[in-house]
């Protein structure tokens, strides 16, 4: 396992915040509130765009970072290290942070506030063992991306931990298919909660896992950019420095924002 560079506060840290959960999540409750009247404004008289303002890209919010450190350098391979070995490893603790990153805002995904798995003008399905297309609320969606890659990294055939253990032949694609789930949970955190998540003041842990995550995933071609193409606009301005920017090409940025008011389903 590689060693964390930053860490999220765990959930008994966040539950200690308030003697009592109710007391707590009315207080968040009213943090979202403000946020949410605040965003609903019609300066001017003017109507409300037909697309939802999106908070997350508000420059105060995308500076929020909880360490300043050059993830581009961190992402890389290092010498004499296996490259299975240094996917596992990375693999394994992007999961952990994600699950952990998701759990802050979990209380408020629910079937009722997110009926379907959306990010942006996208829709995700579930597909089953059988390859058979579920609809499911995004609380059931999350469920079954963190329980299949819990079930996959501590299988011991396919996340080998011991001396003289091969990884198997499409170790890869497994790592991808684990990027891609990983990706879609992220996204949802930004579009459907973010607002929370500023309201909870851990803005900063999400903007610096999300550049971890995508740099390293860019410098092994983990994600499609086409996969990816949703969240294109928070990408480029939370890794947009030199030598950072990637290949999102524009046909993938034009065909995103082309179909702002249509829903798209995967």
């Amino acid at each position: 396992m590689v060693e964390d560079h930053y860490s999220l506060p765990s959930e008994r840290t966040l539950l200690s915040r308030s003697p009592k959960t109710g007391l707590r999540c009315k207080m968040v409750l009213q943090a979202v509130s403000k946020v949410l009247r605040k965003s609903k404004a019609k300066p001017n008289g003017k109507k409300p765009a037909t697309e939802e303002k999106k908070v997350y890209l508000e420059p105060e919010h995308t500076k929020s970072r909880i360490t300043d450190f050059e993830f581009k350098e961190l992402v890389v391979l290092p010498r004499e290290i296996d490259l299975n070995e240094w996917l596992a490893s990375n693999t394994t603790t992007f999961f952990h942070h994600i699950n952990l990153q998701y759990s802050t805002i979990s209380e408020f995904c629910t079937g009722e506030t997110c009926q379907t798995m959306a990010v942006c003008n996208t829709q995700y399905y579930w597909y089953d063992e059988r390859g058979k297309k579920v609809k499911c609320t995004a609380p059931q969606y999350v469920d079954f991306v963190m329980s299949s890659v819990q079930k996959l990294v501590t299988d011991e055939d396919v996340f080998p931990t011991k001396y003289g253990r091969e990884f198997p032949s499409s170790f890869e694609s497994l790592v991808k298919k684990i990027c891609k789930y990983l990706f879609h949970v992220l996204g949802h955190i930004y579009w459907a909660h973010f607002k929370e998540t500023l309201a909870l003041e851990l803005h900063g842990h999400l903007n610096t896992l999300y550049v971890h995550f995508i740099l390293f995933a860019r410098e092994f071609n983990l994600l499609d950019p086409k996969e990816t193409a949703v969240m294109d606009d928070l990408t480029e301005v939370l890794c947009s420095s030199p030598g950072n920017s990637g290949a999102t090409g524009d046909g993938a940025s034009s065909g995103a924002s082309g179909a702002q008011n249509h829903v798209k389903e995967r």
